[in-house]
């Protein structure tokens, strides 16, 4: 197990260091300047403002810098944030997106092994045809066009609840609703199709002769095997929810990381979009870290691929 976990964080080191340099790349060949926005400074007062964040030296220096202080825990300075760094930024957002994107990924997961469970049951009839059609629907529909139509119907129409904010527990619904819907749906379809694939075998049947009840033998022996898919599933799906919420935030008006994010990246916010990059390959990295060490405890045939 140790050889199997030590494998898994030298190939996770790599990723992370890919994400941060291609980034640092691309958000330097982008057009535009974080000082050439509303306000039109002169010549001189750029080039100060360049030489006081480092961005009159050459690239490689600039990038070698970036990485010693990213050691360090330091993500550098906010450009259009005033006196705010990068670090007080994540420090006031992250925990509104964190708390999102859990309730996302609790309707993901419970929504999608209910629908697989039920969808698995009697297959090829209208128990299976209709939880599929809804998981399917999640996968079509993206969620800049899902989030405005639950508010319109949900907020605008019925008013249930809120089409916008962060303040009252009924905030939370439509925006978790709209995250984890598209993961619910894979969800549900990996969990139908290990479900059917569980069911037939002879320990089940050894089951059903023991007389244990038809909801033990689902819930206890069959999904126990038939959730390996979904657990491997949930490492990316969980960094994908908890990241993934840029649009969401945008459409809902959450003032959480992923509007934080788009804003960086319209306003040429150098070192912010570096550092939520980082933060946000940091958490994908750590998740799937997780996901391949819960999957190589529950499967040791996993281990032995090592």
């Amino acid at each position: 197990m140790t050889k199997y976990i030590l494998s898994r964080v030298l190939q996770a080191v790599p990723v992370f260091l890919a994400s941060v340099t291609l980034t640092f790349i691309l958000i330097r060949m982008a057009p535009g300047s974080p000082f050439m926005q509303e306000r039109s400074f002169s010549p001189e007062t750029i080039e100060r403002l360049n030489a006081h964040y480092g961005l009159d030296q050459p690239l490689f220096v600039q990038y070698i810098g970036y990485l010693g202080k990213l050691v360090r825990g330091d993500l550098g300075p906010c450009i259009t944030q005033g006196s705010r760094t990068v670090n007080d930024v994540i420090r006031e957002t992250f925990p509104i997106s964190l708390e999102l994107g859990l309730w996302a990924l609790l309707f993901a997961i419970v929504f999608g092994l209910a629908a697989g469970i039920c969808a698995s049951l009697k297959p090829n009839s209208w128990q299976d045809g209709l939880p599929m059609t809804a998981a399917m629907t999640g996968i079509c529909i993206p969620s800049f066009v899902m989030g405005p139509l639950l508010a319109l119907v949900f907020a605008l129409s019925l008013g249930w609840v809120n089409a916008t904010g962060w303040q009252t527990p009924g905030d939370r619904i439509l925006p978790a609703i709209t995250l984890g819907a598209a993961y619910a749906a894979y969800i549900a379809r990996l969990t139908r199709g290990s479900m059917l694939e569980v069911l037939p075998q002879d320990y089940m049947r050894t089951a059903q002769a023991k007389g244990l009840t038809r909801c033990r033998i689902i819930l206890v022996h069959a999904l126990k095997n038939a959730i390996l898919p979904v657990v491997s599933f949930l490492g990316p799906a969980t960094a994908g929810i908890i990241t993934g919420s840029f649009v969401v935030e945008s459409v809902f008006s959450i003032p959480g990381m992923g509007s934080m994010f788009v804003m960086a990246a319209f306003n040429r916010d150098y070192f912010l979009v570096l550092g939520l990059v980082a933060f946000y390959s940091a958490l994908i990295v750590s998740f799937n870290l997780f996901s391949d060490i819960l999957l190589g405890i529950l499967d040791p045939r996993v281990r032995l691929k090592t």
